[in-house]
């Protein structure tokens, strides 16, 4: 099983090799290309970078459907589904930056409806389905049709975090991939409550983890291609989906704890400033601020992988000590 495990990981991270040069390729011959907001000065360089390039790890995530074990392959199927729907969603987003060489696309209206009415159906599967119970370190407790409204906040929240990290080369992809790692170890291992096709979504977490370790040599510092909303998006809901599959959505704030910092900086920075016209950062998300404060761009990325790493390191013992 475990040999399983890292063949498709292996073979996933081979694929998106592959092709992340025919992505890159295709972008810069489409002059699909990523506008940088006028006030993000450090990062004028990168004006041009060739931007979608989540289809590098996306199209292995689809190809590691080849490799589930248990013969009930709904869960896995319905899993990748949601994820495509949130890129595609976000490749509409990309796609109106680059046509229009701006860096607005979809309107956030037009955003929040997309994302909540993705979340609505998964709220409304997970629901029938009868996964009303959460999981937390041993503690198990249902709350029945309160999982509606949980299900959709913790998508659209997890969608837009993973979105507001996604800002430093290699930040998004090199904490997501440490995230899918360890979450895939406690699926293989745990497997959530009740849920009888964790190693199918164990495996998906490895497929995922192999094509942002491959999308991660071409998006590492200088980064030739970013993700894009096209991957940033599709990486918070597969993160979110196979969480409320398993009933484990409690331990997303604990293992993506920079995700939430990156939302919460930007929750405070607007609301501060909308009652006293002040800035509680120099820039948000956190990261910028720290970038603004003159913290190497590399630094911050290595700080937040080794948070995340060490945090969900934490959660994984944690785990492993209920068994």
């Amino acid at each position: 099983m475990v040999i399983k495990y890292i063949a498709c990981g292996l073979l996933c991270l081979f694929f998106a090799s592959v092709i992340a040069p025919v992505v890159l390729m295709l972008c810069k011959k489409l002059h699909a290309s990523q506008s940088i907001l006028h006030y993000v000065d450090k990062h004028a360089s990168k004006e041009g970078t060739p931007t979608m390039g989540g289809f590098i790890f996306l199209l292995p995530l689809v190809f590691s459907l080849f490799f589930l074990f248990d013969k009930e392959t709904f869960l896995a199927f319905f899993t990748v589904a949601v994820t495509i729907a949130y890129g595609l969603l976000g490749f509409l987003d990309d796609f109106l930056k680059v046509h229009f060489h701006h860096n607005e696309g979809l309107k956030p209206y037009q955003k929040i409806i997309g994302q909540v009415g993705i979340a609505l159906i998964v709220a409304i599967f997970v629901y029938l389905s009868g996964q009303t119970s959460l999981w937390f370190f041993g503690i198990e407790f249902d709350i029945g049709w309160g999982v509606l409204p949980l299900v959709i906040f913790v998508l659209v929240a997890t969608v837009n975090s993973v979105n507001l990290t996604d800002g430093l080369d290699g930040l998004a992809g090199g904490t997501t991939f440490v995230y899918v790692v360890i979450f895939g170890i406690i699926l293989a291992v745990f497997g959530g409550i009740s849920n009888p096709q964790s190693s199918n979504l164990a495996m998906l977490c490895f497929g995922l983890a192999g094509g942002l370790l491959g999308f991660l040599m071409f998006n590492c510092f200088p980064a030739k291609i970013f993700m894009g909303d096209t991957g940033s998006l599709a990486l918070g809901g597969f993160i979110g989906v196979v969480a409320c599959l398993c009933g484990l959505e409690l331990l997303i704030p604990l293992m993506g704890v920079v995700f939430v910092l990156s939302a919460l900086s930007v929750i405070i920075q607007v609301l501060h400033y909308k009652r006293t016209k002040k800035r509680v950062f120099l820039m948000a998300p956190l990261h910028h601020h720290f970038e603004q404060k003159g913290v190497n761009e590399n630094r911050i990325v290595i700080v937040y992988i080794v948070i995340t790493v060490a945090v969900s390191l934490a959660v994984l013992i944690g785990v492993l000590a209920t068994l």
